[in-house]
């Protein structure tokens, strides 16, 4: 303050610096105000009461009872730093719209997706479908509580050692579909990765129509106490599936006798395969515990 200044470098009293400055000693001695203490407290009342409230809620219930000008609160809001953090979009490459056509043949264009539920333990696990577009063959269902891109690019090189890799694969702009890893593991195997546009499930209408399936005659048919319950369910399940269930899309066959009829590419699964899906995927369930 200008006036403490003088006195300290004049040695002055009070009474002479306020007469120079034609100011009253009352308003010299008068302590100022803190104007924002009162928007302090009550902004922060609303922020731990309200953890999730932006600015203009906060404004709005304060507006019921004061008269603080938006501006006033605003400034306040932001000294606090309670500026809710905005997550930023995901940006995307743009992806072109793909036609929808069945294969002309078996292992050509393959479908991809994820499904999730719940143990009665509460605890979540996700399954990963894979889906041959041709005759709407399930190759194959992991069920695990994580499935990073690793654990997707090992699945599939399983089913692959009975199959073969095929031309395309058809998935959507999960994390794990737009990892560098996934992309690079296509590239290396000469695999085309067609990602649907944002948005639009119904681009990979195959394997959402599967996922339908499974969901109504399996995860909510029953409560799964294990991964491993999980697993053989769907698994007994799979095979009923591929070789009985009749398929409307197929004529009413069933994929694997769409397959014989058309003279498609034989059953996926080889004699005894079946028991090898399992140890892999007992083995994979062990690292993902270690």
């Amino acid at each position: 303050m200008l006036i403490s200044r003088t006195i300290i470098a004049y040695k002055i009293s009070i009474k002479k610096a306020c007469k120079i400055f034609a100011l009253s000693r009352s308003v010299y001695y008068r302590e100022p105000q803190k104007k924002d203490e009162g928007i302090k407290v009550a902004l922060l009342g609303l922020a731990e009461k309200h953890i999730r409230w932006g600015f203009k809620k906060m404004y709005q219930t304060l507006r019921r009872e004061h008269i603080w000008n938006h501006k006033r609160i605003k400034r306040v809001y932001c000294e606090l730093k309670l500026n809710i953090r905005k997550k930023p979009k995901k940006r995307l490459p743009a992806r072109d719209k793909q036609a929808l056509r069945q294969p002309l043949t078996g292992n050509y264009c393959w479908s991809i997706d994820f499904m999730s539920d719940a143990l009665t333990s509460g605890r979540k696990f996700r399954t990963l479908n894979v889906l041959d577009d041709f005759n709407r063959e399930c190759l194959g269902i992991k069920i695990s509580n994580c499935l990073p891109a690793r654990c997707v690019i090992e699945y599939l090189d399983f089913i692959s050692q009975f199959r073969g890799y095929p031309k395309k694969i058809r998935v959507d702009n999960g994390p794990e579909f737009i990892a560098k890893e996934f992309e690079l593991w296509a590239e290396k195997r000469g695999i085309a990765i067609l990602h649907i546009q944002p948005g639009k499930p119904a681009q990979n209408a195959y394997i959402e129509r599967f996922n339908r399936t499974y969901r109504e005659d399996v995860l909510d048919l029953y409560m799964f106490d294990s991964i491993e319950e999980v697993q053989k369910i769907t698994d007994d399940w799979l095979d009923d599936y591929n070789k009985n269930r009749p398929h409307q899309s197929l004529n009413n066959l069933a994929p694997l006798e769409f397959s014989r009829v058309t003279g498609g590419i034989p059953p996926v699964t080889p004699k005894g395969a079946v028991g090898n899906q399992q140890q892999f995927l007992t083995n994979q369930s062990t690292l993902e515990l270690s």
